[in-house]
């Protein structure tokens, strides 16, 4: 029998992961299609943050306010299922359950979102880039790793403001706690670099047909990948296998052994499917997005 999950840590990344959009790619859909062209136009040439930050100063220019950015951002999509997965294990009775956000997006997109469905109190820390309010209205956001500062260094190409991997890293260090087990949830090519410092008894929950999927596939056993690999494309699916992990109590439920079966889905690699074309929502996605993905 293997060891009872005392402690676990829950890992998200934030756009296409806990939200079912990409918050930085939706202000401007919403808001100005024109400036979201511009961004896409150049996103091949700029960091992508840099873009962000001036597309919101645009933004400003042209009239947009504070009250219309908080306001797209509320009618953000967000699966009720993720919402009642992540309430469902928090409150759980055991194990004891952290969450920490790691996340390319930005503090007052991921604060707004998150009061706007009661998750507020969720996650123990949010590491991403920092934005603020000026009087003016201008939301002024800039990297999590200051350009005129110390860089990361990252050997499996993170992006430039952020490392979540190293970020990982100093979130444990900060706890000072040994987590039996991690699971990270994650979509975007730099969701990579914390995966692979995962453990054989920790969990990844890739989303279908985005970027970590194609790296998992790709540079996943040669860089040494070691935690189990869940697939999933619907918020759905992550609340059911957060229902079915071993050692997870509900309130008023009695525990589940933590048996490990060789012959359990739910600790079995899983080789992902072929890279297509899919359907959620409103939101028709291609291969495209796997480049585009955070």
């Amino acid at each position: 029998m293997s060891k009872q999950v005392e402690k676990q840590l829950i890992v998200f990344d934030f756009d296409w992961s806990l939200a079912d959009q990409d918050s930085d790619r939706w202000i401007f859909e919403v808001l100005a299609p024109e400036i979201r062209r511009k961004i896409k136009n150049k996103s091949s040439e700029y960091y992508w943050t840099d873009l962000v930050a001036e597309g919101l100063r645009e933004l400003h220019e042209q009239g947009g306010t504070r009250e219309e950015i908080e306001g797209a951002l509320r009618i953000m999509p967000f699966h009720p299922a993720m919402i009642r997965g992540v309430k469902t294990l928090k409150a759980a009775e055991k194990p004891q359950t952290t969450f920490l956000c790691l996340s390319s997006a930005n503090s007052v997109f991921i604060s707004t979102i998150l009061e706007s469905k009661g998750l507020q109190d969720l996650f123990t820390e949010i590491v991403t880039n920092p934005a603020e309010w000026d009087p003016s209205g201008l939301l002024k956001l800039r990297r999590h790793v200051d350009p005129n500062g110390p860089q990361h260094n990252c050997p499996v190409n993170c992006s430039v403001n952020i490392c979540k991997g190293e970020e990982l890293d100093a979130f444990l260090k900060r706890q000072d706690t040994v987590y039996d087990r991690i699971i990270y949830v994650g979509d975007g090519s730099n969701d990579f670099c914390p995966v692979l410092r995962l453990r054989s008894q920790d969990m990844v929950l890739c989303r279908r047909y985005r970027g970590l999927e194609h790296r998992i596939a790709e540079e996943g056993e040669r860089a040494g990948l070691k935690c189990q690999v869940r697939y999933w494309a619907g918020a759905w699916e992550v609340e059911e296998i957060f229902k079915q992990l071993p050692g997870v109590v509900e309130s008023g439920q009695r525990a589940t052994p933590y048996v490990r079966d060789a012959n359990d889905p739910a600790f079995v690699w899983q080789e992902p499917g072929p890279l297509k074309a899919y359907n959620v929502g409103i939101v028709n996605h291609t291969v495209e997005s796997l480049y585009e993905a955070d």
